[in-house]
């Protein structure tokens, strides 16, 4: 049984079509609350069915420019989360070259790792 729980809470406000218009999340256990945000990606594993749920989020306004250096930090932070994991140094250097090639192909200037 879990000693504590942690909640992390995403709040989407939609227009009259459904699309995202603004995103707000709160991490209270990390200081954060009713932070704006443009983009969200969330994946969950369903051990029962062997497969990973996603959930892929942007504003109206998430400018293209962001969404390139997200999906960067976001693919590099996968890589150093893939090393933690599975202590697979060889795939997880394979996986930051993908992010340097990533990162040179969308001429990202000094981008944030």
């Amino acid at each position: 049984m879990a000693v504590h729980q942690s909640k992390i809470t995403i709040n989407i406000g939609l227009d009259d079509n459904k699309v995202p218009q603004e995103m707000t999340w709160s991490a209270p256990d990390g200081g954060i609350k009713q932070q704006e945000t443009k983009a969200v990606l969330l994946s969950v594993w369903d051990g029962a069915a062997q497969e990973a749920l996603r959930i892929d989020l942007w504003t109206k306004t998430m400018p293209l420019d962001e969404m390139k250096v997200f999906f960067h930090q976001t693919l590099s932070a996968m890589a150093d989360t893939f090393e933690r994991a599975t202590n697979d140094d060889k795939m997880s250097a394979t996986m930051r070259d993908f992010c340097d090639y990533f990162a040179e192909k969308m001429d990202l200037k000094n981008p944030k790792k």
